[in-house]
């Protein structure tokens, strides 16, 4: 099963291709892998030891499933299943929509290939192909801002890849392989050599930048705000937490450790994403900026947990990426039906939304509280665990930040909810419905996560996040 959910993607863009389907085939038959990536994580012999092996001697790839493992392609499934059931909204030609739907699909098999990698050097190749795959889907519509937004995207992008591949040459000339067996044992052998000093710092500053992390972060706001609306939830919900934090929990738990002047410089670019990047949210007037900039301070938040250096840290970062990615994908969904409904996303032009889509507001407070750490919805107690990992740590004023950015969180959520939801209705919006069925049903199951997650907590850390990071 494991690797399956690699080739089968690959495979079934070929197999699309030749000959060339429909759109509405491609969208059909991508909407029905990211079901089947759901379930298949729940087969018994999912990430089976001997499959893995059987496939690692054919295809020469290091790869293996754990708990971290289906978290994250958890996330992915339910995040790429709903961008695309949202992009068919906004999509009007077919060769726009077979095209939307393979690249998806390729990026779902970088993701995947990410989250299965045990090999730098392949966790290199697979961002590389998610970054590929992003680029052409944020200029897809052709558009000036689009166009813009992917051209920083891809400046900036090709800056971190050429930093991460150096890098990669430099562990393969020290440890004389790329496995993350070998350089964790030549990291601890030879951890002061300046090469492997290097080769961290290139490796650790890409991820940064992919993961649009400050002061990385100059792509992220226009990549996110100028996308089609369905690649704003998958970018938003899943893509730059797979590439940049998840990747740092591999690089760090497991290959190269941590000391005190990584934690110090995690904790360090974390706290300042958190802070600025909601600062930053309450000055902006589009609602997808402010989307946009509150996912790096989110984001932010699970640097500072990777940066405790603990296991329960990492265990609060795993749980804040999932529940991230789920109301973060309901921000971006509901951002794409106010603007499929209004044609418009500027905050200030809208007033008493509310009332003419009643759903779409309910489930936009919900996530926002959840994003703000609300009790007992999901992001609360992430954010919990993730002050307590940092307390714990003895990082007590990280801790304090921590908190304190809450306040921050629940500002700009206020005055986009106040501006865009409540007061009298605008005359911009009188003859404004209700978003149509594709928008709010996912949007109510997405919320319904959040919520489940909230109450259920116990059971989610207990069952997947402590075991998955070997905490008893």
């Amino acid at each position: 099963m494991t690797v399956s959910l690699i080739f089968i993607p690959i495979l079934l863009v070929i197999l699309l291709n030749i000959p060339r389907l429909s759109g509405k085939t491609a969208y059909y038959v991508a909407l029905a892998f990211f079901a089947y990536q759901l379930i298949a994580i729940f087969i018994p012999t999912f990430g089976s030891v001997q499959l893995a092996e059987v496939v690692n001697k054919l295809f020469r790839l290091n790869v293996y499933a754990d708990g971290i493992s289906k978290i994250m392609l958890i996330s992915a499934a339910i995040v790429a299943f709903t961008a695309l059931m949202t992009s068919k909204s906004f999509v009007k030609h077919d060769s726009r929509l077979f095209s939307l739907s393979n690249l998806m699909l390729l990026a779902v098999a970088g993701i995947n290939g990410i989250v299965f990698a045990r090999d730098i050097f392949t966790v290199y190749v697979f961002i590389e192909v998610i970054a590929a795959a992003s680029y052409i889907m944020i200029v897809l519509d052709k558009t000036e801002s689009s166009l813009e937004g992917g051209f920083k995207y891809f400046i900036i992008s090709s800056i971190a890849t050429v930093m991460m591949l150096f890098s990669v040459a430099l562990f393969f000339l020290v440890a004389g392989g790329t496995g993350f067996e070998e350089i964790s044992a030549a990291v601890h052998n030879f951890g002061g050599n300046t090469i492997i000093l290097l080769a961290i710092m290139l490796f650790v500053s890409g991820l940064l930048i992919k993961g649009g992390l400050i002061p990385f972060h100059a792509w992220l706001p226009g990549a996110y705000s100028s996308a089609p609306a369905g690649v704003s939830i998958f970018l938003g919900g899943i893509v730059t937490k797979t590439t940049g934090t998840f990747a740092l929990i591999r690089f760090f738990y497991s290959v190269v450790g941590f000391n005190d002047n990584i934690k110090m410089v995690l904790l360090i670019v974390g706290s300042v994403s958190v802070v600025a990047g909601a600062v930053a949210a309450i000055t902006q007037k589009d609602f997808k900026k402010v989307l946009a900039y509150s996912s790096i301070s989110q984001v932010g938040y699970i640097v500072m947990a990777i940066g405790a250096g603990t296991a329960f840290g990492i265990a609060a970062a795993v749980f804040h990426i999932f529940n991230h990615a789920i109301f973060k994908s309901l921000l971006f969904l509901n951002a794409a039906a106010v603007e499929k409904q209004t044609g418009r996303l500027d905050v200030d032009s809208f007033g008493g939304l509310g009332a003419k889509m009643p759903v779409t507001s309910a489930t936009t407070a919900i996530a926002f509280l959840s994003a703000a750490g609300f009790p007992p919805l999901s992001g609360f107690w992430s954010k919990l665990f993730i002050i307590i990992a940092l307390w714990s740590a003895n990082y007590k004023g990280f801790a304090l930040v921590a908190i304190l950015a809450g306040i921050l969180t629940m500002a700009y959520f206020l005055n986009l909810q106040k501006k865009v939801f409540f007061g009298e209705v605008s005359p911009n919006v009188e003859n404004v419905k209700e978003a149509p069925l594709s928008f709010t049903v996912p949007a109510v199951v997405l919320c319904a996560i959040t919520i489940l997650a909230g109450i259920g907590f116990y059971y989610i850390i207990k069952t997947l996040i402590f075991p998955a990071v070997g905490i008893i």
